[in-house]
């Protein structure tokens, strides 16, 4: 049967399971695909189900059940950061203590009770940023690594260096609690009138139409920013130890105003304060890698934790030259605590033996559920939803591709769920990189959201080089490089004044390059290399699309509506499908087209929308 482990994360943010068989990565996802609650932070119920069932075997079966940090020290965190702000922590130290005393300070018997009491051997804890480093090296390509982790915080580090070799891990610097590259980054997010923990990636978006002209005032006011990459946060500017919100009355004062409200008109100070803090992490991460780099002498880096996930700061780094080459694990958030914990186990606490996988040990991410032609069909049939069925792919892929050339989008569910926040072609929405209207259609029309946000392109591997200013594979969608300079267009003086426009969406629609959907106002883009190993069929359909076309680019963007988790099932899919205005749905085989689906009413795609929280 062989040597069974669990991992899990739970109860801070993003919950999920992963199960080891032997080492193999055999199932992981996150909660919010099977609970529908964006960023669950419950017990992971559904996907330790689902991992449970992909391994075949019941908690009885299992070996090992290991959890992502320590809640005791995390717990001794919250008291001592209470009373050295007190009385004024009072409110927030209330508000988190209901959980702690019925959940938190109990998880290995809320642990067991949650697999059915069918689990009776002991439960092992790994420390926050153990778990980050383990998700980052142990799956990694590389026999010998530095390891750099930065997040918001786990039990008291908030950053940490260390060095892989072999089965080995260890960590040789941290940095502590209060002072966070991570937090730092949410202030801003929490600032600019982006919800923390989530709108991160907004805040990293809106950074090219600023220009950083806060830097100075940042590391002179906020941040005493060491060599080493090491950093003090001057607190009187910070909310987030003793109160409900991450800035204080002194931060509005720094920077000329109280925080933008959610939903309001972005402002060129938003714009100005997002490029400034993207500069200033930038900054310290290749501080912070310089000294991995001193002291541990490797040639190549691996990254883990929330920070690992700005991708611009993944292309600055990488393009520094400090390392050859750095891999990040597609799930570098607390959700990969959940697998990094399991390979801690298996690898440095039971001493097995580690052999790198040529290029990683991730499966291309895929390691969720996947659904049958035979079950979608059944699902299809059931609900009498109109459909074709092509059981030959060339046939799909060639119908599928003139569709995108029509400047059709499509709603893509293929194998298996993707595990991290990224959908990298089993769950996409794609489209036609060529199309200059496409970025505003999907981002205001399909998903929802914010008009300034970029789009990522998939591009064919052997193609990259062709595109993009990339030496090398982006399987993860985790690093920006820029646009080759010969796909640039000159831009004529009417576009280069609405480059300048303080209305974001007069910006977005000017052609930069010949592809414009997914190339950003700074001429660069967030890279996913495709290729047919890890990717199988959506390879072969960009590659039937670059038949069709000569291009071998198309946009991808995760399967789902502002405030809605990715899509896990064929209903989720069909669901999405219906409520937004999506003209094509490819379900494995079967491709349902828009027009010949029964028509919704406003009143059941409002109360479709209004069931996420639309952030």
């Amino acid at each position: 049967m062989g040597t069974h482990i669990l991992g899990i994360s739970a109860f801070y943010h993003d919950s999920a399971a992963a199960l080891l068989t032997d080492g193999r990565i055999v199932a992981a996802a996150q909660e919010e695909r099977f609970s529908r609650k964006k960023h669950d932070h419950r017990f992971p119920a559904g996907a330790v189900a689902y991992c449970l069932r992909e391994a075949g075997i019941g908690p009885e079966d299992l070996d090992y059940v290991v959890f992502y940090d320590k809640p005791l020290l995390k717990f001794d965190r919250l008291l001592e950061t209470y009373l050295a702000f007190a009385p004024s922590g009072l409110q927030s130290f209330l508000a988190g203590i209901p959980l702690w005393l019925k959940t938190k300070l109990h998880l290995p018997r809320e642990m067991k009770q949650a697999l059915g009491g069918r689990y009776r051997k002991r439960i092992a804890f790994t420390y926050h940023h153990e778990s980050h480093a383990a998700s980052a090296f142990y799956p990694s390509p590389f026999e010998e690594a530095a390891v750099l982790t930065m997040d918001g915080v786990g039990e008291w580090d908030t950053a940490t260096i260390g060095h892989g070799r072999g089965n080995e891990l260890r960590l040789l610097k941290t940095l502590k609690f209060p002072h966070s590259l991570g937090l730092l980054y949410s202030a801003f997010t929490y600032y600019t009138g982006f919800r923390v923990n989530s709108g991160e990636y907004k805040l990293m978006g809106l950074a090219p139409y600023g220009e950083p002209k806060y830097v100075d005032r940042i590391l002179e006011k906020l941040v005493d920013l060491k060599p080493d990459g090491s950093l003090a946060m001057d607190m009187r500017y910070f909310n987030y130890c003793q109160g409900l919100t991450m800035t204080g009355p002194a931060f509005d004062q720094l920077f000329g105003g109280p925080a933008r409200n959610p939903e309001s008109l972005i402002t060129q100070r938003e714009m100005d304060l997002a490029a400034s803090i993207q500069k200033v992490t930038e900054e310290v991460v290749l501080r912070m890698a310089r000294t991995a780099k001193e002291l541990t002498g490797a040639r190549y880096l691996c990254l883990a934790g929330g920070v690992a996930l700005n991708c611009v700061a993944n292309g600055v780094l990488l393009r520094s030259g400090i390392f050859e080459d750095i891999w990040i694990p597609p799930p570098a958030g607390d959700a990969g605590g959940a697998l990094g914990a399991a390979l801690f186990l298996h690898h440095q606490l039971l001493g097995r033996e580690r052999r790198p996988a040529a290029c990683d040990a991730m499966s291309g991410s895929l390691l969720g559920p996947r659904y049958s032609n035979d079950e979608i069909g059944a699902f299809l049939k059931a609900r009498n939803i109109p459909h074709h069925h092509y059981p030959d792919e060339k046939q799909l892929l060639e119908r599928t591709a003139a569709a995108m050339v029509d400047e059709k989008v499509i709603g893509w569910f293929q194998d298996r769920m993707e595990f991290g926040p990224r959908a990298l072609g089993a769950r996409s929405i794609i489209g036609d990189a060529r199309s200059e209207r496409m970025q505003s259609v999907m981002n205001l029309r399909i998903k929802y959201r914010e008009s300034f946000r970029p789009f990522a392109p998939s591009v064919l591997r052997e193609d990259v080089g062709e595109y993009f200013d990339l030496d090398r594979e982006s399987p993860y969608m985790l690093l920006v490089a820029g646009v080759r300079r010969d796909k640039l267009c000159a831009l004529s003086p009417e576009q280069q004044q609405a480059m300048r426009e303080p209305d974001l969406r007069k910006r977005v629609n000017v052609k930069r390059s010949v592809i414009p959907a997914v190339t950003h106002v700074d001429m660069s883009a967030r890279v996913q290399s495709v290729d047919e190993a890890r990717n199988g069929r959506y390879y072969r359909l960009i590659r039937e699309f670059k038949r069709q076309t000569g291009c071998g680019v198309i946009i991808n963007t995760s399967f789902n509506i502002r405030g809605e988790p990715i899509v896990c099932t064929p209903e989720d899919a069909y669901r999405c499908f219906i409520a937004s205005d999506m003209d094509v749905l490819v379900l494995e085989n079967y491709v349902l087209l828009k027009t010949e689906q029964p028509r919704q009413t406003a009143e059941e795609k409002e109360k479709y929308l209004q069931s996420f929280s639309l952030d």
